[in-house]
């Protein structure tokens, strides 16, 4: 199965994506064959192929990408001939000098592959013919800017409900941790139940990177995207949403499912102030469900539409060797409602910055800031373990 994994997807892409590759393809060959009256335009349609991708701000960043390629791939190539001249070897010459140029460029992977591949083509397939280097890269241009044109005409997509399927995902369960710690409060656990509840709140993390990663591609999809200005307010929302709620209460569960394994006892349940903190609990996985419907994340409707979470809890000091953890539970709490009943700032405030992806890289501007800022704070949860 490792095997077969390699090669094969979780799903199949989008069929409006096939076609649009297609029709990008076949314009490609089109134009590039009634400009140029060349019988074979191979290199507008591989940089058709390759240039409509899932959003088109990826396909710029391709189009770019593939013209660079094409134009270093053929320029070593024309340098090798004049140099060296035409012999079956010199193509391998060729080849190795284009990926030294590539890494002493410092160009990416696919940049760099690009490089090769050009050079390595132009010298196989070319003739007498004194343009046929012009040629290749004017066929190229032609490719990725019909590419280009092509994804943004063609039903743009936009990332949006993988977003909202990773926030809900996280908001249930995060809502399903709290009701999970108060129910252990209310009542003795073994040891292999307290590991499984550690074992689910550590969870809380993977899940909300994944939603964090989905707003970004989100996002990212928006940039140059002409239908951005439909979905800007609501993918922002769903990022505040996440850093400024969502975020900050994972953050305290998994330290309050810490603290409570940590100083558990039978004798925990007849704490006077436990009962009380059980239910704050269930309230507050409420509001955390009430804070993602209201974002239009979860749209099927809940029970009540009324925040409980409404104020503090305050509680007499323990009298049991308990008030270590009682003190502790009741500081996350006050966070976790500090969180729930502060008011987002309007989605007007926030911006979008465009993600340099080009050959899977990390980004230079959000997708960068949210991976370094995911660092950190994984950094800061571990403390808690």
């Amino acid at each position: 199965m490792r095997f077969v994994a390699a090669f094969r997807a979780s799903r199949r892409a989008p069929l409006l994506q096939v076609g649009k590759s297609a029709v990008a393809i076949g314009l490609s060959w089109l134009v590039a064959s009634l400009v140029l009256q060349v019988p074979l335009p191979i290199f507008a349609a591989i940089a058709a192929l390759l240039v409509v991708q899932p959003s088109v701000n990826q396909s710029l960043s391709k189009g770019v990408e593939r013209s660079i390629g094409v134009v270093i791939g053929v320029a070593v190539a024309s340098l090798v001939t004049i140099v060296i001249g035409a012999a079956s070897w010199v193509v391998l010459v060729a080849v190795a000098i284009a990926l030294a140029v590539g890494w002493l460029l410092k160009i990416t992977a696919g940049t760099s592959n690009q490089v090769a591949i050009s050079a390595m083509l132009v010298l196989a397939l070319s003739s007498d013919d004194p343009n046929y280097s012009l040629y290749r890269i004017i066929e190229t241009l032609i490719g990725a800017v019909l590419g280009i044109v092509v994804n943004a005409l063609i039903v743009p997509p936009v990332h949006l409900e993988p977003a909202r399927g990773k926030l809900a995902l996280l908001g249930g369960e995060l809502a399903a941790s709290l009701v999970r710690l108060a129910d252990a409060l209310e009542s003795p656990r073994s040891r292999a139940q307290l590991e499984q509840l550690m074992i689910e709140a550590r969870l809380l993390r993977p899940m909300r990177d994944a939603a964090e990663s989905a707003i970004a591609d989100g996002l990212e999809s928006l940039t140059l995207n002409p239908r951005r200005s439909r979905h800007r307010d609501e993918l922002l929302g769903m990022q505040q949403l996440l850093e400024a709620r969502l975020t900050p209460i994972v953050t305290q569960v998994t330290g309050m499912t810490r603290a409570f394994i940590d100083r558990y006892d039978d004798s925990l349940v007849d704490e006077p102030a436990v009962a009380d903190i059980a239910e704050q609990l269930r309230r507050a996985a409420h509001d955390v469900r009430l804070a993602v419907h209201l974002a239009n994340v979860e749209p099927e409707p809940i029970t009540s539409a009324i925040p409980a979470l409404t104020k503090p809890l305050r509680v007499e000091t323990p009298e049991s060797g308990h008030w270590v953890l009682i003190g502790s539970l009741l500081e996350d709490l006050r966070r976790i409602r500090l969180e729930l009943v502060s008011e987002l700032p309007p989605p007007e405030t926030a911006h979008i910055t465009t993600v340099d992806r080009v050959d899977g890289g990390g980004g230079l501007g959000l997708l960068g800031r949210l991976r370094r800022s995911r660092r950190r704070r994984r950094d800061r949860d571990e403390d808690l373990e």
